[in-house]
């Protein structure tokens, strides 16, 4: 019976051996099949290692060139299969028939170490370093997800096409009044046909075309969360602003509506007469403008034409359809005849063979002049500030023009946001102001302007009219300075003592305190009462390094007005007996603050 259970007992355990090497045969098996099918599967395909991986779906078709691992496939199976490749090579080689009697090509987008590229690659001319050797397929183009386009050389303020200046041929299909037709995507250009974007070649895209650079994603994010602003309306608007209509947003540009965050706008005002400082402004300043035009009377028509021709009839018209916002205002006892809708204002086309309804006008011929109505600079002002998108904004006058590149730089002073920015104090960045003689071009950098301020071609604005209304504290210190790369701060000044009566000019915010609306230009002094009320609010007055306003060309002298000088003991007198009073309810006071 022992021996019994002992022969059992081996033969199980013989069994067991057995059965485990049975096991790993299987499986060793098993490896072997899954290998030679991995040949099978990838033997003909066509990888390509780099930045862009172009598949082509032949490779996909075609037999495994090591015959022995060919796998059996019954003849008629094999006939079918073999019609149905005929049959799609048949459809494909119509279309790409079709496509060349289009004159169509392919767009091929690569990301390469330096950006994005797009390459138009003619069908009938298609590198064969991104195609097969035999008979070609359509291209299926991946885009590499884990890797990062960093544009980091480009303008990231430009990171949207709004802000990048446009051609005549870009902007030949928009809207004449409408920011709906000008936000176009570069997604949209990425994956249409080359033949539909209007000269697409090989070559870089700009930053401002791509929404999804590292760099503009940054600061765009770093903008929007120190700043905490809140985006504002675009839509047009008729109101009233004490004696005055106002038209908000009556002509509009075409960035349409813009983020409170992502850049500056430059407010002012103007009647017609002065509407030839536009275009040099904007090609300096290249960013929104918001201006507030007044148009009383019969004043309304020829403001309307001055617009529609600066819009229509020139090489740089481009310009003033994508970054002005127009608005119109006039005095509620001098209303024009006839005022048409926002959406109709534009209907009539501007007669360009005429010359620009703006030139050689004198300010006798406005109806403003003939019935003895004051400007009223500081609801202009105010008009165009309030209309604003953009968390900063530049409330400067339509005759003073910024060194290019000052949008971008201020930005990204912004978002360095450097320990001189973490004060607590309220603060504004005022530029310093410089005149040049009218034979001199106007400065595009500080060491430009200090070449002029050597030769004597240059002065402080207002030098010879009211030294101390626009002295910039450190203005010495600031004009040896040698310029630099980046935007900062050169200095943080008050108003008070020899500066007391400065009226700065600087980008600040809505937070600001407005501008008096009952002082006019004759009447002068119209920016002191604001600048009492920063003084009594104690504001920082953070003076950049590299910016900077410069006057229309000519040097101002001053002149004997007697007109003027009666208005301006009258403005005096309004302010010391009423206005003066109400501010000092309003904001308190404060030692050293004066108006």
């Amino acid at each position: 019976m022992k021996q019994l259970k002992d022969q059992k007992f081996k033969l199980i355990r013989m069994l067991t051996r057995r059965n485990w090497l049975l096991r790993c045969s299987i499986l060793i098996n098993v490896a072997v099949l899954l290998y030679l099918c991995s040949h099978v599967l990838i033997g003909g395909g066509n990888f390509a290692l780099g930045p862009a991986y172009i598949i082509s779906d032949e490779s996909m078709l075609k037999a495994p060139q090591t015959a022995q691992y060919r796998t059996h496939i019954p003849a008629h199976v094999a006939q079918q299969q073999q019609q149905q490749q005929q049959q799609q090579q048949s459809s494909r080689q119509e279309e790409r028939e079709a496509l060349l009697q289009a004159g169509r090509s392919s767009v091929v987008v690569k990301i390469q170490e330096d950006g994005i590229s797009v390459q138009e690659v003619p069908q009938q001319q298609q590198p064969q370093q991104l195609l097969q050797p035999q008979n070609q397929q359509d291209q299926l183009l991946l885009l590499d997800p884990a890797r990062d386009v960093d544009n980091t050389n480009n303008n990231v303020n430009l990171d949207d096409r709004r802000f990048d200046v446009p051609t005549e041929t870009s902007n030949s299909n928009n809207n004449n009044n409408g920011p709906s037709g000008s936000n176009n995507k570069i997604a949209d250009a990425l994956y249409q046909d080359a033949a539909v974007v209007a000269g697409a070649g090989a070559g870089l895209l700009n930053a401002s075309d791509i929404f999804s650079t590292t760099a503009s994603i940054d600061l765009d994010a770093k903008l929007r969360s120190l700043l905490n602003c809140h985006d504002r309306d675009y839509e047009p608007y008729i109101g009233q602003r004490g004696d005055f209509w106002v038209l908000k947003n009556y002509i509009r540009a075409e960035h349409g509506e813009l983020r409170c965050h992502e850049t500056i706008t430059y407010t002012t005002h103007a009647d017609y007469t002065f509407l030839d400082n536009l275009i040099p402004l904007l090609e300096r300043w290249n960013a929104p403008v918001s201006l507030a035009m007044h148009a009383p009377g019969t004043d309304f028509a020829p403001t309307i034409s001055a617009i529609k021709y600066l819009r229509d009839c020139l090489p740089e018209s481009h310009l003033v359809r994508q970054f002005v916002t127009f608005h119109i205002y006039f005095s509620s006892k001098h209303i024009p005849k006839n005022v048409p809708k926002y959406d109709k204002v534009l209907e009539q086309p501007s007669n360009c063979t005429l010359p620009a309804p703006y030139f050689n006008v004198s300010s006798s011929q406005l109806y403003k002049t003939q019935k003895k109505l004051l400007y009223p600079v500081n609801v202009g002002r105010n008009i165009a500030r309030d209309a604003a998108m953009t968390h900063f904004l530049l409330a400067s006058d339509i005759e003073l023009y910024p060194n290019p590149g000052l949008v971008h730089k201020f930005l990204e002073m912004i978002v360095r946001n450097e320990p001189v920015l973490q004060r607590k104090n309220p603060r504004v960045f005022p530029l310093s102001i410089f005149e040049v003689d009218s034979s001199s071009p106007v400065p595009r950098d500080k060491t430009e302007l200090q070449e002029l301020l050597r030769s004597g071609k240059a002065i402080s604005f207002h030098k010879r009219v009211c030294s101390s209304c626009h002295g910039v504290p450190k203005s010495k210190e600031w004009i040896a300075a040698n310029e630099t790369d980046d935007l900062g701060v050169f200095h943080i000044g008050k108003r008070v003592g020899y500066f007391v009566h400065w009226e700065p000019i600087y980008i600040g915010t809505h937070a600001d305190p407005h501008y008096d609306e009952r002082l006019s230009w004759e009447g002068k002094s119209d920016k002191m009462t604001q600048g009492y009320a920063l003084c009594v609010l104690d504001y920082d007055f953070h003076i950049l390094d590299n910016a900077f306003l410069v006057h229309k060309p000519g040097i101002k002298v001053l002149k004997k007005d007697p007109k003027r000088a009666m208005l301006a003991a009258k403005t005096n007198q309004l302010i010391k007996k009423i206005i003066y009073p109400e501010l000092q309810v309003m904001y308190g006071t404060r030692k050293g603050c004066a108006v």
